[in-house]
């Protein structure tokens, strides 16, 4: 049976332009609404991950990235205006699961100049292991460079299993991931299997949109995959 991932960077949960209060509910009920089995997710603010997965009825894992300290005070800034505090509000990485068990759970700190950047990943009940990552932004280099160590990290966590590696690569084009086959890519979000091949062609989603303004900066990507023949 295929498996369904979706790929999307919320960007701390804004919209374009600013609406000046909190998006969780309307984010949550798009994340909820749509069909995959795995979602990655990136640029979460830190206190959303448990309302995300209540919406979706599904098992979540956060690895926290950059700007996380003093986060009461920066939660209640951005609670109020999400556009004001920008990136500053904090973020995370998340993995969202339904329809399975996860049964192991392992994050990698990628760097931490000029921002803290990690790949976090989770073994699945069939033993897939699926890795969220979400690269420097802005120099190619970094972004390359946590991309290879990401992909490396994660074949030494699966153990010889299938994998899928995906999320926010901030790389355009056509990326590669050492031991990876690229399966689906749409501007700089991209997702790549080992064991594993796309069950159809990988499709970036129309960006939602609430009162004439875009949830987020990116377009959702989805793609389904499959064992490998």
């Amino acid at each position: 049976m295929a498996l369904r991932i979706l790929t999307w960077n919320v960007f701390h949960g804004r919209s374009v332009p600013d609406t000046p209060r909190e998006l969780l509910p309307e984010f949550a009920a798009l994340i909820a609404g749509w069909e995959w089995d795995v979602a990655l997710l990136q640029e979460v603010p830190p206190w959303w991950p448990l309302r995300l997965a209540r919406e979706a009825q599904a098992s979540a894992r956060m690895a926290v990235t950059s700007r996380t300290w003093l986060l009461p005070l920066r939660r209640a800034i951005a609670q109020r205006r999400p556009d004001l505090i920008k990136s500053w509000g904090g973020g995370a990485n998340v993995i969202l699961v339904r329809g399975q068990a996860i049964t192991e759970h392992r994050i990698q700190q990628l760097r931490l100049f000029p921002e803290r950047r990690v790949a976090h990943g989770v073994r699945l009940g069939d033993d897939t292991w699926v890795t969220n990552v979400h690269t420097q932004a802005h120099v190619e280099t970094y972004a390359r460079a946590d991309l290879d160590r990401a992909a490396v990290t994660t074949l030494a966590w699966a153990g010889g299993g299938p994998i899928v590696l995906g999320g926010d690569c901030n790389l355009r084009g056509t990326p590669d991931a050492n031991g990876f086959e690229h399966l689906a890519g749409n501007w700089v979000d991209h997702v790549f299997g080992r064991g594993l091949r796309a069950a159809g062609r990988g499709r970036g989603l129309e960006r939602p949109t609430l009162d004439g303004a875009f949830l987020a900066d990116h377009r959702p990507l989805t793609v389904a995959v499959e064992p490998a023949a």
